[in-house]
């Protein structure tokens, strides 16, 4: 795999990233390292994103130069964390006004509306990590037949809860929100509550399965 470049971010933070593609293997060592880096001394935060990971610090009391090197170290000593999250199974709506965006991404593919949603629903995906808005997953493993890139002109509100694919990825929006992945259907699953704990449905690690609610052409 390809060494990291670690580079700082203001004076207080430091980011180790990864060039793509993201890989699940990828995604499985910067979640190793966080859990390394999460008990330094002076780190005061540990996210871990796409391809990256971000650890802020207290700039008094840490030597940025000193944990740059600690994230080196954790980059080549790190063993890839073994996915142990849950399996969460999220019902879906596909096609008609649920998923609007599905006979464009059948075009694209050359598959039928119904093939897509049934390749969508078969694929086992995995959260690599949480972004966008609170509670997006941004999810693994779609498979390469459906990859379709982005609208070229993002709508200015996409519906809480629309299925989407977006590139070699798919996602759940948990709210309503601007966005230009290609929307395939919608669920009625809650992705975010605040009162919750932990607010958002999803987390790193775990295991997504869609099942078929409904297809419409």
């Amino acid at each position: 795999m390809t060494p990291p470049r670690i580079f700082p971010f203001g004076d207080a933070a430091l980011v180790c990233e990864v060039p793509p593609p993201a890989t699940l293997e990828c995604q499985e060592r910067i979640w190793a390292m966080a859990d390394i880096a999460r008990h330094w001394p002076h780190v005061v935060e540990v996210v871990p994103g796409m391809n990256n990971l971000t650890i802020v610090f207290d700039p008094l009391a840490a030597d940025s130069a000193t944990l740059a090197g600690a994230l080196a170290t954790a980059w080549e000593g790190a063993e890839s964390a073994a996915t142990t999250g849950r399996l969460v199974e999220i019902p879906v709506h596909y096609g008609g006004e649920f998923g609007p965006d599905l006979a464009d991404v059948a075009r694209h593919t050359g598959l039928d509306a119904e093939e897509v949603a049934k390749r969508h629903a078969a694929g086992e995906y995995v959260v690599f990590f949480l972004g966008f808005q609170p509670g997006f997953a941004y999810l693994g493993g779609l498979e390469s037949a459906l990859h379709s890139p982005r609208r070229s002109v993002p709508r200015i509100e996409v519906p809480a809860g629309s299925v989407a694919i977006g590139g070699a990825q798919t996602g759940i929006y948990p709210a309503a929100s601007p966005g230009g992945w290609h929307l395939i259907g919608r669920t009625a699953v809650t992705l975010f509550d605040p009162a919750a704990t932990p607010p958002a449905l999803l987390q790193p690690g775990d295991r997504v399965r869609f099942t078929i609610a409904g297809i419409e052409r």
